[in-house]
């Protein structure tokens, strides 16, 4: 079944990135010069995604506002000889069909996923989410949609290796082995868990492909960690009647809510990039040489 929607939960107060999210968005924070949501919408995008809903809450308008039209901006811009920036304003809210939902109150991931129940009815669909941006060759969601439809649309999780200190942050799963390299067959899983309750250091790392059965499960499920209903809690109790898979995904996964994360990313973007590459690379040189 071919998967047309996602869903990216960008609700979350941003406390990792504090005092600067007090009223920014922490989606909204730029990584070079596009922000934070907009390189994960042009992954879904990327992948054949045509209907996206994001889950924010009242801080989040800015989001709204961005991907929209801007008119008066725009014709400024052509006035002035820039065509080539009013083209990408313009393109940012030509990416896709995005809708809005709001998660009213803070009450967990599994919470912010079930706000998107009605819009995604009876299908699979993509989940992305709004603090991990992916360089990859290949979209990473792609990749977890492939391995999806090429099973009947069985749920697929994004997975990455661990260090045993970071495990603890991360969902464990517990999986086998497949004839494919790289995909395995999800026998258990845990949030957050500590060193002696870890089953792996395979973490879920932002991405998910998810079935519809995912809505009856998170219904049923008591809130967890941190007093959330934490959406690995509905993913497990979904396992008890569904098959599904984890995805040793190809890319770099950048955790920007948080400082590091952030910064990393930033400087290894503005590295990749055509126009700044050079020349910020011969910077820090400079820079870490003295």
């Amino acid at each position: 079944m071919k998967i047309r929607k996602a869903v990216i939960p960008a609700a979350g107060l941003g406390t990792r990135m504090l005092p600067a999210t007090k009223t920014i968005p922490k989606e909204m924070l730029p990584l070079l010069d596009k922000p934070v949501i907009q390189y994960i919408i042009e992954e879904a995008a990327a992948a054949g995604i045509e209907d996206i809903l994001l889950v924010t809450n009242r801080q989040k308008s800015a989001m709204d506002d961005y991907f929209d039209y801007f008119p008066e901006l725009e014709q400024r811009l052509e006035r002035s000889g820039k065509a080539e920036q009013a083209e990408e304003i313009r393109k940012a809210a030509d990416l896709a069909n995005i809708f809005y939902v709001r998660q009213k109150e803070t009450k967990g991931l599994g919470h912010a996923i079930y706000r998107a129940k009605r819009f995604i009815g009876d299908e699979p669909f993509a989940v992305l989410l709004g603090d991990d941006v992916m360089f990859a060759e290949v979209p990473v969601i792609k990749q977890l949609m492939d391995v999806s439809e090429d099973r009947g649309g069985l749920t697929a999780l994004g997975v990455q290796a661990v260090s045993d200190s970071a495990i603890a942050s991360y969902s464990s799963l517990k999986v086998t082995d497949t004839e494919q390299r790289g995909i395995f067959k999800v026998e258990d899983l845990i949030e957050k868990p500590t060193a002696a309750e870890k089953f792996s250091n395979y973490a879920i790392l932002g991405r998910y492909v998810l079935t519809p059965g995912i809505f009856d499960a998170l219904e049923n499920v008591k809130p967890g960690y941190g007093g959330e209903i934490q959406l690995t809690d509905g993913i497990r109790e979904q396992l008890k009647g569904e098959a599904m898979f984890a995805v040793d995904f190809k890319g770099k996964r950048y955790d920007t809510g948080n400082q590091r994360g952030f910064l990393e990313a930033t400087v290894e973007f503005a590295l990749r990039d055509k126009e700044l590459g050079a020349g910020f690379r011969e910077y820090l040189s400079g820079i870490i040489n003295n």
